[in-house]
């Protein structure tokens, strides 16, 4: 049976190394330290409604979402999303082998072809320019997708809706952190959703803290594991699941966006790589 979170306002710890691991979710042992762990923090919390470490003089403060929050919630994830602009057309390629191979084909062929070395060097220009133009227009869509969807109603789409929830991150008085836990009954999971910490206020464990509170969600509504899905190009991101006890459970090239459009050209200057983790926190 599946319930949403009690009306809570938890204070989080905030940590100070978003790479380190939680203490007892060793690989080896993440199904039963995991839940001691959760269960355990989510009872003191409901007993006292607070606990946790000050930051330049304020608390971290992990509650759930709020009509008013509504502005500064889509403002952090509309920030979080066009970051991913440049990452994607320019840090991506770095793991883009084939694509490199490529475009030094096509600089040789213009090389070969035109015999012009201004045109030459103007080509990785080109092929840079056409690889931002691609990820714009892609992400952009993906965006607009999103802000007109779920995060257009997040009271509707998260906080009435059994088995989901939406929290915020507050420090200092300010919305700095967001992240959705959205339950799945067909294999009785839940998925830790749109994550993501206003840019000024990174490097503070708000996200790790953020990911928790969904861990404590799934554990306290008796889901047997997390699972999200990410086309991050930083590699922190994918330190900051694995901190949190995720596997990775799998990668796909053909993962597909809203605003895809598969064309040759788009083929050729938009790569992205999915990634699957996945959180087991008891056998079934």
């Amino acid at each position: 049976m599946y319930c949403s979170s009690p009306k809570m306002v938890c204070e989080t710890k905030i940590v100070a190394d978003e790479h380190d691991s939680i203490p007892g979710a060793k690989k080896d042992s993440i199904i039963v330290s995991s839940s001691q762990m959760w269960t355990s923090s989510s009872s003191s919390s409901s007993s006292s409604k607070a606990g946790g470490t000050r930051v330049s003089g304020e608390s971290l403060l992990i509650r759930e979402f709020e009509r008013a929050d509504h502005a500064e919630v889509r403002r952090i994830f509309r920030e979080g999303i066009l970051e991913r602009i440049p990452n994607t057309a320019f840090r991506g390629l770095r793991h883009q082998r084939h694509t490199q191979l490529l475009y030094a084909l096509l600089t040789l062929m213009c090389v070969l072809v035109t015999k012009s070395f201004t045109l030459t060097c103007c080509m990785p220009i080109l092929l840079f320019g056409a690889r931002y133009y691609f990820s714009r227009k892609v992400i952009l869509s993906y965006l607009d997708c999103a802000l007109h969807t779920d995060m257009a109603d997040i009271e509707h789409c998260y906080m009435k809706r059994p088995g989901s929830c939406f929290w915020v991150a507050v420090l200092e008085g300010k919305v700095v952190g967001i992240v959705a836990a959205q339950g799945r009954e067909e294999d009785n999971a839940v998925e830790l959703r749109r994550m993501s910490v206003d840019s000024r206020f990174r490097g503070k464990g708000i996200a790790k803290a953020l990911g928790r509170r969904v861990l404590e969600f799934a554990v306290l509504n008796n889901y047997s594991a997390v699972v999200l899905g990410t086309t991050a190009v930083k590699l922190a991101a994918h330190k900051l699941y694995e901190s949190l006890g995720f596997r990775h459970v799998g990668e796909s090239e053909e993962h597909t966006l809203p605003g895809m459009s598969h064309s040759l050209l788009e083929r050729m200057f938009f790569q992205i790589r999915y990634h699957r983790y996945r959180l087991q926190l008891r056998e079934e």
